[in-house]
């Protein structure tokens, strides 16, 4: 059979009888229409299969759409799942409903999905931001666009952002491997140019010099971006000359990649490892992390997309705690 085409709105309202005036204000729930002929229009809707485009019904009546959209940086990682299911667990209370899309830490790609959400009128926009300007958004903030940036604040532009509180965080791991005698610590992280990176880098140097063990910056290995990335540094370390007794993994990837290189080399189930970001099987496998609420993430950042601040009011910035999580793999001691 030949394809005929989506049925329309105009006919509808011939089947109808009516004017396709009626036909929209009877489809779009809108009152004062006679019960008969709304029966007649919903019947020769059903008998033609006409679906309504919510969307542009909304923006025809001036409004944006309920359409609200996530950026994320990978969301096959479980952080990035995580994250989405508490944006959209804000998005249904109000009615909206979630676009999710990974820009795999690519600015271009990036881009390009920030503009065609923003052209399909989104209500508002949640990002992970890549490293790259985002001051080419300037413009649609100042025309009323709910943007909030999650996990990473915005370069170059001045928005509402959520973030964890990585310093704390790192802090709380240090203290931690320091009480049970370490020294030799290494910080295996992701790109350097990312603001997380930075962010647990600079927390990592200033808490090893507090612990009386300036020089840290000799154990810093970034580029894990991904576990076997992470693998081949740490089992770099572990062989070298003198090796690190702990290992602080600077996201849940790296840990990944870390455990496979602790199980893989002579000795390495004696060095110590704290990861930042719990991750499935974590609590099994013992491994003592770094923990916080990614939904409760994407929740706050939901909330300041359909919650926005008085106009002259300064970006708001809010921070999720951590807390470190023992298990075992944090707790062992450098052996003599």
């Amino acid at each position: 059979m030949r394809a005929t085409g989506r049925p329309t709105l105009a006919g509808v309202a011939e089947r109808a009888g009516v004017s396709l005036k009626t036909a929209s204000r009877v489809l779009n729930g809108e009152p004062n229409v006679a019960d008969g002929t709304r029966e007649k229009v919903r019947l020769a809707a059903a008998a033609l299969g006409f679906r309504r485009n919510a969307v542009a019904a909304d923006l025809a009546r001036g409004g944006a759409s309920r359409l609200l959209g996530f950026i994320s940086g990978d969301i096959a990682n479980p952080f990035y799942s995580a994250v989405a299911g508490g944006i959209e667990r804000v998005a249904r209370e109000h009615g909206l409903h979630l676009i999710t899309t990974s820009c795999e830490e690519d600015p271009a790609r990036e881009r390009l999905l920030t503009e065609e959400l923003l052209e399909r009128r989104v209500r508002g926009l949640v990002v992970t931001p890549t490293p790259a300007g985002h001051d080419h958004l300037a413009g649609e903030l100042a025309a009323g666009t709910r943007l909030v940036f999650a996990d990473r604040p915005a370069a170059g532009l001045a928005a509402d952002s959520v973030v964890i509180d990585n310093p704390g965080g790192v802090r709380a791991a240090v203290r931690h491997l320091t009480a049970h005698g370490h020294r030799r610590i290494a910080f295996v992280g992701d790109n350097p140019e990312v603001w997380t990176f930075r962010e647990r880098r600079a927390a990592f140097a200033g808490a090893m010099s507090d612990a009386g063990a300036p020089g840290a910056e000799r154990w810093v290995r970034p580029g894990a971006h991904d576990a076997g990335t992470a693998r081949a540094l740490v089992t770099d370390l572990l062989t070298a000359p003198e090796p690190p007794t702990a290992i602080l993994a600077e996201n849940n990837r790296v840990t990944e990649g870390a455990l496979r290189a602790l199980r893989a080399v002579p000795g390495g189930d004696d060095v110590a490892l704290v990861g930042f970001d719990d991750f499935p099987l974590a609590d099994l496998l013992g491994v003592t992390v770094v923990a916080y609420d990614a939904a409760e993430l994407g929740r706050r950042a939901a909330d300041l997309v359909v919650t926005p601040g008085p106009a002259a009011s300064s970006p708001r910035t809010e921070t999720v705690p951590t807390r470190l999580i023992p298990r075992g793999t944090g707790e062992r001691r450098p052996r003599a």
